[in-house]
């Protein structure tokens, strides 16, 4: 009975002397309400939206076919991109251009690409609405990929809703997402790049800004809102 009493007094004593040395550190006085990295990214004056206003927006209308981007739009997928740029053309972008590259990228490389949280939230609330999620890529189509697989279960998205992703490809100075959207009747298309909001606005249809993360591998970063665009708040990651 002894022993158990001094345990208990030397684990009470150790807590007194660690809320002691606790109650020791001293913060400096707080001088400015401070701010957060999320914070930095809203002080410009653009058409800032949330995915509850795009939700409220869309209250009452029907459901409807909408599209996403890939790359720095519902995943960062940067990892894959800097590896292949490192293994296949140190010193320029010419990898964009190596089939054996596309191929590890669409088959084993998104295994590191990040799912973004803006993506999950926006695919979540279109496929509550009931609408039709669509995911077209400018990248390279590969005979095989595994593209669909990790954007399916990096967003949470139930199988019989996932579409296959649309591999549009990436050519000089053509726009080739434009006849998938419209085939595919979108009515809103989301991305992170200039050329995802002009193909919107070519088909006249609501083209939403996601931002891309300033660490991306793909620079120089596009100017968010230039176009008059709404700009998803916090979409960087």
């Amino acid at each position: 009975m002894r022993k158990v009493t001094l345990a208990f007094s030397a684990i009470a004593l150790a807590l007194s002397l660690n809320g002691a040395a606790m109650a020791k550190v001293h913060l400096p006085e707080v001088v400015s309400p401070g701010v957060t990295v999320a914070q930095l990214a809203q002080q410009q004056p653009i058409h800032w939206v949330s995915v509850a206003d795009i939700e409220k927006s869309l209250a009452g209308q029907a459901p409807m076919a909408v599209g996403f981007d890939i790359d720095d739009t519902v995943l960062f997928s940067s990892p894959g991109f800097y590896r292949g740029k490192l293994e296949y053309s140190p010193n320029d972008f010419s990898y964009l251009k190596n089939p054996e590259f596309w191929d590890k990228m669409n088959n084993e490389w998104d295994k590191f690409s990040m799912p973004k949280q803006v993506g999950i939230d926006l695919v979540q609330m279109h496929l509550k609405r009931g609408d039709t999620v669509y995911f077209i890529t400018g990248r390279t189509q590969t005979k095989t990929e595994t593209v669909t697989k990790y954007v399916q279960e990096g967003l949470n998205i139930p199988a019989d809703k996932m579409q296959p992703v649309i591999f549009a490809g990436d050519q000089p100075g053509a726009n080739n997402k434009v006849s998938w959207m419209r085939d595919h009747k979108l009515k809103i298309y989301y991305g992170d790049a200039d050329a995802d909001i002009a193909a919107a606005d070519e088909l006249n249809i609501r083209g939403i800004r996601i931002l891309r993360a300033a660490n991306s591998s793909y620079q120089p970063l596009p100017k968010a809102g230039q176009f008059g665009e709404e700009v998803v708040i916090n979409s960087e990651y």
